[in-house]
């Protein structure tokens, strides 16, 4: 079956209407911009089935998804993906180190909401509400939407990991709109788009030990699937 996109992590193949899509977790990894790459068998599966868990869980945010196919896919509707990135901080971590000079693990209370323009040839560039009105990739009323309801999901999940002695330490979540403009969280929610410690030690339980070669990846993403009851 012929792709209808072909990701770093993921497939997107034509599903079985014009309206839905079957998302296909690949075995691969990047970080860098795709500048670090490497195939790890077993990953596309761990981190589908933990999305589609997730999903799951989240049932009260609005999504794409509709159900599972098999362990390395999913059903969901067909969506345009809105090219914003909305990531939710819990605590500082990742970039945010440098570019604001803070302390690793440092807690935000409200958790910090920053927007990332879709653009690899920009390299994902930070951008504030204003830049994503005047570049045309949303609304304000759709700025709002998504502000809501990544917050939304970030509430739950954190309450869901701190109950398999997990911290939710940021995330990144997509948004799409369906041909009459409904907005859907869409993408995957995973150990790559998530980072998540041990709440007792810290540990990096995601895809911080490939980007930093602190650890087994496959191993990490399947102490994260165990405690989940995966």
């Amino acid at each position: 079956m012929q792709p209808l996109y072909d990701g770093k992590a993921k497939q997107l193949l034509p599903g079985p209407d014009p309206h839905t899509v079957i998302l296909f977790f690949k075995d691969t990894v990047t970080a860098g911009d795709g500048t670090k790459r490497s195939t790890i068998p077993g990953k596309g599966a761990l981190a589908a089935q933990i999305s589609m868990k997730l999903f799951e869980l989240l049932a009260t945010v609005p999504s794409h998804y509709l159900t599972k196919l098999d362990a390395q896919s999913f059903l969901a509707r067909k969506v345009q993906i809105i090219p914003l990135e909305v990531v939710v901080r819990n605590y500082a971590a990742g970039s945010i180190l440098k570019r604001l000079g803070l302390t690793r693990g440092q807690p935000f209370d409200p958790p910090l909401v920053e927007l990332f323009y879709k653009s690899d040839a920009l390299h994902d560039p930070l951008i504030c509400e204003t830049h994503a009105v005047t570049l045309g990739l949303a609304t304000p009323a759709e700025l709002a939407q998504l502000k809501d309801y990544a917050l939304q999901a970030n509430r739950a999940l954190t309450e869901y990991f701190e109950g398999v002695g997990l911290k939710l330490i940021d995330m990144k979540f997509e948004f799409g709109r369906t041909p009459d403009g409904t907005i859907l969280l869409a993408d995957e929610l995973s150990p790559d788009t998530m980072r998540l410690w041990d709440a007792r030690t810290n540990e990096s339980l995601d895809k911080d030990v490939f980007r930093q070669d602190t650890g087994d990846l496959l191993e990490v993403y399947r102490e994260v699937a165990r405690r989940m009851g995966l």
